[in-house]
């Protein structure tokens, strides 16, 4: 029985229908979100700015309330409360570590830009290769 779940978001609309089957196929599991924030690199992408910021966990946190915001809307309409964890790093290596911790990981697809997909490559292979955890992919 899966009666925790980790969903990686980001503001894709794949991590939405992600956490929409978490929702609809295990009304009991704690859902946790997970926001992965990038870290600055020389790739540039969104992620550089946060060079420029003084605290990079408040910045990050502020980057992932608009996701966290969406994803809380989307379990209240299940009557689901969703508990919520933003980190800071590469976004395969976050859920792969984080996945441990829970008996599943449900994940999108595809998401993010194009030019991330090309650079970063798909994150949702990577975690399906390397979990410790099932892994549901979802379309």
């Amino acid at each position: 029985m899966i009666s925790r779940i980790l969903v990686p978001m980001d503001d894709s609309e794949m991590a939405q229908q992600a956490l929409e089957y978490a929702l609809e196929n295990h009304p009991d599991a704690k859902i946790t979100v997970l926001h992965v924030v990038g870290e600055p690199s020389p790739w540039g992408g969104a992620a550089t700015s946060l060079a420029l910021e003084e605290d990079l966990e408040e910045a990050a946190e502020e980057r992932a309330e608009d996701v966290f915001d969406d994803a809380r809307e989307l379990a209240a309409e299940y009557d689901v409360e969703i508990t919520t964890e933003v980190q800071l790093g590469h976004p395969v290596r976050a859920i792969v570590n984080s996945a441990d911790d829970f008996d599943a990981v449900v994940i999108g697809s595809h998401g993010g830009s194009l030019v991330d997909r090309l650079v970063v490559g798909n994150v949702a292979q990577k975690v399906f290769r390397n979990s410790p955890v099932p892994v549901i992919v979802a379309r």
